[in-house]
């Protein structure tokens, strides 16, 4: 088992970007919209946009578990509302 902590800082708004390319499964992922960003902060799989993913306000968080590690790393992307809002997750892979 492997814990992974980062940020991902989505210098323009509408692109979304994978947090990671690996295939290692994951157990858990959190996502937490930083306190100081000036818009809405968006968690899904690769098309995910303002209106389509969870939808995290500044400051907001979510926490995922998958058990024992059912889906690849890399399935996960995230988008903001505003360039250069930044996201911090956390993830618990097999």
């Amino acid at each position: 088992m492997r814990v992974l902590i980062g940020t991902k800082d989505i210098p323009t708004a509408g692109t979304e970007l994978q947090i990671s390319n690996t295939a290692d499964k994951v157990k858990s992922i959190a996502v937490k919209a930083r306190s100081t960003n000036t818009g809405s902060a968006f968690l899904g799989i690769s098309d995910v946009g303002a209106t389509n993913g969870w939808t995290l306000l500044p400051g907001e968080a979510v926490a995922l578990d998958f058990g024992d590690g059912s889906i690849a790393f890399s399935v996960f992307y995230l988008d903001v509302a505003t360039s250069g809002d930044d996201i911090d997750w956390a993830v618990v892979l097999e």
